[in-house]
């Protein structure tokens, strides 16, 4: 970015700060979208100028920038739900129920619940009382009679124990 401040003029910001603007940008969005998002920071900017004269107009800029982007990815995550009508006409919707899918969650199930049953004995009960009574650690610590970093090596032994023995079984 230039130190030197242009003035008024939004064609000299333009000039000067509009290269900063796509750089930032395009690190962030799709490239059909940066030049929307640029033009719409320096009308920003420009209605902003009317009111009074902003001392910092690169600081002001950058934080415009960051404001339209929130705005950009506020409507994108609004979008697919108005346009879901539209798509569920065309789109192929993920395979049926069926025995073969039940009988292979089963299957899973199973799996991870052997694998919950085989943890050690503290190292399951801790993991029960967190994942199916949603106890915190610390109310585990107490009903334990340990300290919360011992649930918390607890937790992580049992996480660990269980992936490892999906992975194996998978």
């Amino acid at each position: 970015m230039t130190a030197a401040q242009p003035d008024r003029d939004l064609s000299a910001w333009m000039s000067a700060y509009g290269p900063g603007l796509r750089s930032f940008f395009r690190r962030r969005v799709p490239e059909a979208d940066v030049e929307d998002l640029v033009q719409d920071v320096f009308v920003r900017l420009q209605a902003a100028q009317l009111g009074a004269p902003i001392e910092n107009v690169e600081g002001y800029l950058f934080a415009t920038a960051r404001n339209v982007l929130i705005s950009q990815y506020r409507k994108q995550a609004a979008r697919p739900t108005l346009l879901t009508g539209e798509w569920l006409d065309h789109y192929e919707l993920a395979d049926p129920i069926s025995p073969e899918r039940i009988a292979i969650g089963r299957q899973e199930y199973m799996r991870v619940l052997d694998a919950i049953l085989n943890l050690p004995p503290r190292a399951r009960e801790a993991f029960q009382l967190h994942r199916f009574e949603h106890l915190t650690y610390q109310a585990i610590a107490q009903h334990m009679g340990i300290t919360k970093d011992s649930v918390k090596e607890l937790m992580q032994r049992a996480l660990l124990n269980i992936a490892q023995a999906m992975e194996v079984d998978a």
